[in-house]
């Protein structure tokens, strides 16, 4: 499709791939849960999950945006106060850095603590391969600054991101973060590539969303997407193209809140 047509068939959703151990997780109230639908509750007790099973005592702690990253936040702070939990947190973007103080956490940034224990996000697809796609909340960018910079990125995610490839299940388009001066001629080399790129608009204020870094965003329609690392390295040659939402190879583990309840694992395939 669109010449990224996978070679060889990765592997695809089943049940044999979640993991069948325990997760372990602090028992949810149901005054915690009151007021959430089936999705939100599905996020709530991935976030809870990822948070008790990666956190410790002395880390040094990247949160995430998004929905999803709310619940966490909640659960380390909890954790925090009832454990003495000595952590520092590193936002991603301006809406997790006030998470992080409205929680009464402690702030630190990349350049005092260059180095993560584990940074823990949400995703708005995660395939079979444990690759995402982020971005649809716009902070694309410094998400993948700190992922790139912890020892373990934790994926948390509801049901509804499961996808046997990507852009299978999301179908707004791979999130682009583009220089502003130039997101016209970025687009029509998009279009070359078989794109169908659309300039993403504010909801709250007149003209085009704007990045944390001050950069634009272009949601790209590339379809199901079997070979996303060879799509991601000729965008990332077009000038002005500053970071794309794909996250390949980067999570070890996902977190997936079901709509039964339970929560489900899935582990990285071991990388060649």
């Amino acid at each position: 499709m669109r010449g990224y047509a996978c070679r060889r068939s990765p592997r695809k959703f089943s049940l044999k791939l979640f993991s069948v151990v325990d997760v372990k997780m602090a028992e949810i109230s149901q005054e915690v849960l009151q007021g959430l639908d089936t999705v939100a509750q599905a996020k709530l007790r991935a976030a809870y999950a990822a948070v008790d099973n990666h956190v410790k005592d002395g880390q040094v702690v990247g949160i995430g945006s998004g929905s999803t990253v709310v619940f966490a936040v909640q659960r380390l702070a909890q954790r925090v106060r009832d454990e003495n939990l000595r952590v520092i947190c590193i936002p991603t973007s301006f809406q997790a850095r006030q998470l992080i103080l409205e929680n009464k956490l402690v702030l630190g940034d990349l350049n005092a603590n260059p180095v993560l224990d584990v940074a823990i996000d949400g995703a708005d697809e995660v395939s079979a391969q444990l690759d995402c796609i982020k971005g649809g909340g716009g902070c694309l960018l410094q998400e993948k600054i700190v992922a790139s910079n912890a020892d373990q990125l934790i994926i948390i995610a509801d049901y509804s991101k499961i996808a046997d490839y990507l852009g299978s299940v999301w179908k707004k388009g791979v999130p682009l973060e583009v220089i502003a001066d130039c997101y016209v001629p970025i687009m029509r080399k998009l279009e070359k590539m078989g794109g169908k790129p659309v300039l993403r608009m504010a909801k709250a204020k007149a003209g085009p969303c704007v990045t944390d870094n001050g950069n634009f965003i272009v949601d790209c329609d590339f379809g199901v997407m079997q070979e996303p690392a060879k799509l991601e390295q000729q965008l990332l040659s077009i000038p002005g193209l500053v970071e794309t939402g794909f996250f390949l190879q980067m999570a070890v583990k996902a977190y997936f809140g079901m709509q039964d309840g339970s929560v489900k694992t899935l582990d990285a395939p071991a990388r060649q």
